[in-house]
């Protein structure tokens, strides 16, 4: 038993004595580091110099420094700032004990270090601002280039606008479009409506037309009507014309003359109750008063009121058709107010409905109204359009369109328009990396552009995307330009 464990012990510490003299340089080198990391010297491979760290930073923040080796608050492993290194990192935490003043040959001057957000309050030394960040440093190097660069302009490394997503565009001057959208609702063209009324009193004796929504043409007859005045008058007419017969050729220019008179004077009121030269011919033809007499239709178009009945005392103040010609109808569309001045009166326009898809109409503008709707701030706009078909119907909702032709003008992107209210700027991407704020004064608005009427000229290049940080550059650039130190 202890023979077999004597002989156990001498095979592991053959083993051990051969590990020993295998990995001997390794291990004297990891010793040697753990050394270095506690005193903070870490030795350069392949030479037999000692690197010495000045601290450790947080990679993602390398404002935070600290005196030893270990993780960073996000997690990742510190990284060693040596002695021999060049610029060293931006902003300086509490534990670089640092002043504002020109370090070793190779890295930047630092002038001061300020707050980002109140770039007013600066210090000769890092640390943290009232408001809990970190100070930033400013180098001597970072306005270099600068004096001749309009105030604001900002330069920004190429690696850094990647980081930011800065996009660029080339502007172009084009023919630009614009196209007003509004809900329209279909009505009877005024102009084509014919009221019915009588001129003296009587009743209806038979209806033609009997319901609303009848189709009738110029001249189909409507009613009939017994008026007791009218045949008074027929009969006066043929009396009249009778005396114009016997007298016409008398002796006396007195009673050829009053004769003459008096059957002008009784025609012209039949027809003063629109009674019309045909029924009046046919009197003179017959000689026999009628006791009906048949009133017609004055236009082509539908019945659209009825109050004809028979057997229906009537009276002057009675209106008993509405007859609307729907061969044309209105549109009235509501503008908003700032789209106004962009309509005119015959411009062409289009039309669509819900009812029949894919179907456009053609019409144009007839009349702009002088007034604005207090309540919807819209103007309302007057539209014709053919309907032959008669597929428009008064009271259906259409979508109007009104295309705009504004010409060859410069627009942007709205995105690349820095709006403020009282001005509008866009940074111009000039060569090496700056950008400088351009206001300028735009125009119409269009669905994903903007028309610039002065400020920019075709082939400049713009920002698109990211102007908000640029700004934000330029900005806190120009605080800091105007303090003194």
């Amino acid at each position: 038993m202890i023979r077999n464990f004597a002989r156990y012990f001498a095979l592991v510490l053959a083993v051990a004595v051969v590990f020993g003299i295998l990995f001997r340089g390794r291990i004297t080198t990891w010793l040697q580091g753990d050394q270095a990391m506690a005193s903070g010297t870490v030795k350069s491979a392949g030479t037999s110099s000692e690197r010495k760290v000045l601290y450790w930073y947080d990679a993602m923040s390398p404002e935070h420094h600290y005196d030893k080796p270990g993780k960073a608050p996000d997690g990742m492993d510190l990284v060693p700032k040596y002695e021999d290194e060049s610029n060293p990192s931006p902003g300086g935490g509490s534990q670089n004990q640092g002043t504002a003043k020109s370090t070793s040959q190779g890295e930047r001057k630092v002038l001061y270090y300020y707050d980002a957000m109140n770039p007013s309050h600066t210090s000769d030394k890092p640390g943290l601002a009232p408001d809990g960040m970190q100070l930033v440093p400013k180098y001597a190097d970072e306005d270099a280039g600068m004096e001749n660069v309009p105030a604001g302009t900002v330069r920004i490394a190429e690696g850094k606008q990647q980081l930011i997503g800065v996009q660029t565009a080339t502007v172009q001057r084009e023919r630009l479009f614009r196209t007003i959208r509004a809900v329209g609702q279909i009505t009877a063209d005024e102009t084509k409506l014919a009221h019915i009324h009588l001129k003296v009193n009587g009743w209806i004796d038979q209806v033609y037309v009997d319901f609303v929504g009848q189709l009738v043409k110029k001249g189909q007859p409507l009613f009939t009507l017994y008026s007791p005045d009218l045949v008074a008058t027929e009969q006066e007419y043929l009396i009249a014309r009778r005396g114009k017969q016997y007298l016409g050729s008398s002796s006396f220019p007195e009673a050829s003359q009053g004769a003459d008179s008096l059957l002008r004077s009784a025609r012209e009121r039949l027809r003063l109750w629109d009674i019309s030269d045909d029924q009046i011919k046919k009197l003179d033809e017959t000689g026999e008063v009628t006791r009906t007499l048949t009133f017609y239709s004055p236009i082509d178009g539908f019945v659209t009121d009825r109050k004809a009945f028979p057997q229906t005392n009537v009276t002057p103040d009675m209106e008993l058709y509405t007859v609307a010609d729907l061969s044309t109808i209105w549109t009235t569309a509501e503008i908003y107010e700032y789209e106004v001045p962009y309509v005119r009166l015959g411009q062409q326009a289009q039309m669509e409905l819900s009812y029949f898809p894919g179907k456009t109409y053609s019409g144009k503008v007839t009349y702009i109204y002088p007034t604005v709707d207090p309540q919807t701030r819209t103007v309302k706009v007057r539209l014709d359009f053919p309907n032959p078909k008669f597929e428009l119907k008064p009271g259906m909702f259409s979508e109007v369109m009104l295309k705009i032709d504004l010409g060859n003008q410069i627009a942007v992107p709205a995105d690349a328009i820095l709006d403020s209210g009282e001005k509008q700027t866009i940074f111009v991407a000039l060569p090496d990396g700056y950008f400088e704020p351009r206001e300028v004064t735009i125009g119409a608005k269009l669905e994903n552009k903007v028309v610039v009427l002065s400020g920019l000229k075709a082939g400049e290049s713009i920002v698109t995307s990211g102007n908000f940080l640029i700004d934000s550059e330029s900005r806190l650039k120009s605080a800091m330009g105007g303090m003194k130190h």
